[in-house]
Order: C-alpha cells, then structure tokens, then sequence
C-alpha cells in the first residue's frame, strides 16, 4: 500500500470548485482551512489561488477548523450549518445611504452636462469624476460602487450616434424618396437599367496605413512607413446596377471631377450595362446632390449630354435631397463592402487597389468589376450660359434641381 500520492493542481482545483459551492458560507471556509492545513505550512496562497477565496477567509477558515475538533461530534451539524446571526453582515452602502441613488442619477441626467447650475459643467460623466462629487456632497463610495449601481439604474457606456441631421430637412424630402421608389420600380419592371453613383473616399496610394485588422501569423503585424507623408491618391467613382446586384468601379490618380464621374458611367455602359441591357434606350441614375456629381454642376449635365449622344440612351436623373446621401444604394450595398475588403491592407498601387475590389463578393450574390482610368481630368472647367441653352434637358415641374430627363441631341 502507497503511503503517499501525488495529484496535479489543475485536478486539485477542479476538485475545489466543484465542492465549494455546494457548500454554505462556514462550510466553504472550514472545508478550504482544513484544506490549505493539509497541503502544509505557506499554503493559503495555494488554495486562494484554487478557489478564489479571500486570504483572511481562508484563515478564519482554519481557526474554525479547530473550534470544530473541540466539539463533540453531536454538536457538528448546528456548528457547521450556522452561518451567520439573522440581519448580520454590513448593509448594502444603498441602504444605509436612501438618497445616494437619487444623487447618482441627477449628475448623470442628459441634461446634466453642459448645465451651468451644475458642478459637473463640461466634465467627463467618469465613474471617478463622479464619485469625487458625490464625496463633495457627503456620501462615502467608491468608484466601483458607482458604476454597479448605475447598471442597476439601467445606464452603460455609449458611444455618440449620427442620427440628427446637420442640415435642416427639405420640406418635400419624402415625396422625392416616393418618386425615386416609384420610378426605379417602373424602370426594373421594364429591365430597364437603375444605377446608383458616387465618388469613394480617395485612398493614399503607398505604404501607408490602412485603417481596419486583418489575421496575420502572432506578432508579425504588416509594417508600414509611420507617417502619411503621400501625394498620390486614387479617386473612385462607383456605379451600382440596384436590380442586377452587380457593381463597377473606376480607379484613376487624378481630380474627382464631374468628367470624371461621367466617364465612369461610361465606362460601365462599355463594360457591362450595353451587355447586360441590349434593347434599353434609357438609364435611371440616382445620386446624391454633392460632389461630382451635383445638382448645380453644369459641367455634369453637359458631360451626361455628351455621353447620351455617344451611346444613344437617355438619362434619367435624380437626387437625393440635400442631407439624405447615405439613402443612395451605393453606400450600403457596394462601398461598405469594399471597405471590409481593403481594410488593414497598405494600398501599394493603383494595382492592388484594383485587385482588392475585383475579388469583392458577398453571400447575396454582388460582384464588382474595377477598371482604370488612366485619363487626367482639369478642376475649374466652366460651362458657359450658350452651352447648357443647347443642353437637350428637361427639367420636372416639381422639384425640376432633383429630378430632369437629358436626351440624345439631334445631328
């Protein structure tokens, strides 16, 4: 027979974890005091580390231990199954303070902050900043103790949200949403191409930092130059086919300009619209009303004019109202995806840029296809009054700056 056996700590700690919470309070603490007296001397920490008692509760629990083995054993099962004196323990620091609830919730108040009557004006709403006022006006708490009972309040931590608009709301904001609904469906019904366009966010072509994360092997992150020190940026103006899911990008280092915006369309009807909708003779387009492609930019409407007679299609215009750009289809059904698709990833070229967004795709089916535009595009071209009069545009009765129809000229 062994007079001796070995057992491992993790088989050790299970055993006490599994044990201590069957037990009640005293229990607990005799059942770790004999323990840590049986490992030997120095061995509080051992069991403190296995249960994750307190130290002092581990000691107490061996002086119980002791007080025990003085007994008789018919007196054991009163001894170990009292736990504690009725109404023993130290109060909640909510009951013995009624009002420190009430205090708590009026600093934290949304009107609070910013409010010159009170003392927490334009302060951080910190658990610490909190509980340093909270001592000002008497109460003795800790900083910990504030945030447990805020959650009890229902109160979390939360970041700002953009959802008040910085513009005011044009009055006829929904009626222009209804048209362009409208529309769209009268145009799908009839396989008739409706397109959403607008310009990406220009990206520092080089070794450059690329906002995002992306799983590389434990400690070797990708290293880029530590300051974006770059020229080169490569502008991207999208075009979204709604009804087919599919998407085009052109890629060029030159000015974001309307010339540019519309030669991408251009290059969407070559690449993939003329394929796609052979017997069409017209194109919805929805854009949002800034930017390359805004509402007052006459050299918009007289490049579209051009690219209609070109390819012979009319275009069917319409913007969203000022302040709504984030409604328009491209945003959250073609650019948020190419952003998760080139995140984390320095963009060393217009290549790699290209790369990354030709192998976009998505559980729903969207594919996008990326080209370049190696044109260089002048800013500050003016469109002269003679020019938009030849223009063959016609503008809605209602809301004509948000909606209008440009035709092929006649030769």
């Amino acid at each position: 027979m062994r007079d001796s056996f070995e057992i491992s700590t993790e088989n050790l700690k299970e055993f006490v974890q599994l044990v201590g919470p069957t037990l009640n309070e005293r229990q607990n603490r005799i059942f770790l005091g004999s323990l840590s007296k049986l490992l030997g001397s120095r061995c509080n920490t051992l069991v403190q580390n296995l249960s994750g008692a307190d130290r002092k509760t581990i000691i107490k629990g061996k002086s119980e231990a002791e007080e025990l083995k003085q007994l008789p054993k018919e007196e054991w099962p009163d001894f170990i199954n009292y736990v504690r004196e009725s109404g023993a323990g130290r109060k909640s620091v909510t009951e013995s303070n009624p009002k420190l609830k009430e205090a708590i919730k009026t600093l934290v108040e949304p009107h609070t902050l910013g409010n010159p009557e009170t003392p927490l004006t334009w302060t951080t709403k910190s658990l610490r900043n909190l509980q340093s006022e909270l001592v000002k006006q008497g109460f003795k708490v800790s900083h910990a103790t504030v945030g447990n009972i805020l959650v009890g309040l229902g109160y979390s931590l939360q970041q700002n949200l953009k959802y008040i608009s910085a513009t005011e709301s044009p009055e006829d904001r929904d009626w222009q949403f209804k048209r362009i609904r409208y529309f769209a469906e009268f145009f799908m019904a009839y396989n008739d191409p409706v397109v959403s366009v607008d310009a990406k966010k220009k990206e520092l072509i080089g070794n450059y930092k690329n906002q995002g994360a992306e799983y590389c092997p434990k400690g070797q992150p990708t290293k880029v130059l530590d300051h974006d020190f770059g020229t080169v940026k490569a502008a991207q103006y999208g075009v979204y086919d709604c009804g087919a899911n599919k998407g085009f990008v052109s890629v060029g280092s030159s000015a974001d300009t309307a010339s540019f915006a519309v030669n991408s369309i251009g290059l969407w009807w070559e690449h993939m619209g003329k394929e796609m909708y052979p017997d069409s003779n017209r194109i919805m387009i929805t854009a949002d009303c800034g930017g390359s492609n805004s509402y007052r930019s006459r050299l918009w409407k007289s490049e579209l004019q051009q690219l209609a007679n070109k390819i012979g299609r009319e275009f069917w215009v319409f913007h969203y109202p000022p302040g709504t750009s984030k409604w328009n289809k491209i945003e959250h059904r073609m650019f948020c995806y190419m952003s998760k698709n080139t995140r984390g990833r320095p963009l060393y070229s217009i290549e790699t840029i290209i790369n990354l967004i030709a192998n976009c795709k998505t559980s729903q089916g969207l594919s996008i296809k990326c080209v370049q535009d190696k044109n260089i595009y002048t800013k500050g071209i003016k469109v002269s009054d003679e020019t938009m009069n030849e223009l063959n545009i016609r503008y809605s009765k209602w809301h004509g700056e948000w909606f209008y129809i440009i035709k092929p000229q006649s030769k």
